[in-house]
């Protein structure tokens, strides 16, 4: 029911996922990113404890294709279960069940991984996988948004739209940037704006939150107005 990428930037470490549906609210179960762990997603019919013991076996150090061989091993629907993921070494491993819905299958590039079910045809991950490949040293959520704007453009999932969402996250234990899209007639191009909403105030308040090296952040407010000003956007 779904078609999905995570993603690595060998670079700067940063994790990311997205994912995009014909299915309600597929940010709040399907798309797991954790900052120096790994990202994963859990689609088709949805097992939530893939991610959940999924992350803990990635914190584990476990090797990813260990991480699925065990996740579906010990599952006796495996068989109806989709999951990809890759981890902080850039490490990926996919798993398509057998009785997953037509068109179905799994596609890997060099840091990324792009899974989907219920799709028009392969060509949706291949669009896809071409597209974030083609689009090396754009900021990961442009990257991946155009991705799926790719898939969509080559059928994307077979029975339409309804939900998208994007996670990234880079350094802390909590994410970058995490947006969802739940019931939308064009989740993809509200996934966009969102994106492009969330650079105008969100990206630069964000820089000043705390972190584990700073554990009180920046809260001067007088330092954030000028960070924004010097960028050209009002204060709120």
């Amino acid at each position: 029911m779904t078609w999905s990428i995570v993603a690595r930037d060998p670079d700067s470490g940063v994790l990311a996922a997205a994912v995009s549906t014909r299915f309600f609210a597929v940010g709040a179960l399907c798309p797991h990113v954790a900052a120096g762990v790994g990202a994963l997603c859990t689609q088709a019919l949805i097992n939530p404890l893939y991610a959940v013991d999924g992350l803990d076996l990635l914190r584990q150090k476990v090797a990813p294709a260990d991480v699925v061989a065990r996740l579906t091993g010990a599952d006796a629907g495996a068989h109806v279960r989709q999951l990809h993921m890759i981890d902080a070494q850039g490490r990926i491993a996919q798993y398509t069940g057998s009785q997953c819905v037509d068109w179905c299958g799994h596609i890997a590039g060099a840091d990324f991984s792009v899974a989907g079910n219920m799709l028009a045809g392969p060509q949706v991950i291949a669009a896809t996988a071409e597209r974030f490949a083609a689009t090396t040293g754009r900021p990961m959520a442009e990257r991946l948004i155009a991705a799926l704007e790719a898939g969509e453009a080559a059928g994307g999932d077979k029975r339409g739209k309804q939900s998208a969402a994007l996670k990234i996250a880079s350094t802390e234990p909590y994410p970058d940037l995490d947006l969802r899209v739940d019931d939308h007639a064009e989740p993809l191009a509200e996934l966009r704006r969102l994106y492009a909403k969330s650079q105008e105030r969100f990206a630069i308040f964000r820089r000043f939150f705390a972190t584990r090296a700073n554990p009180a952040g920046t809260f001067d407010r007088a330092i954030i107005d000028a960070a924004i000003a010097k960028e050209g956007i009002a204060t709120p």
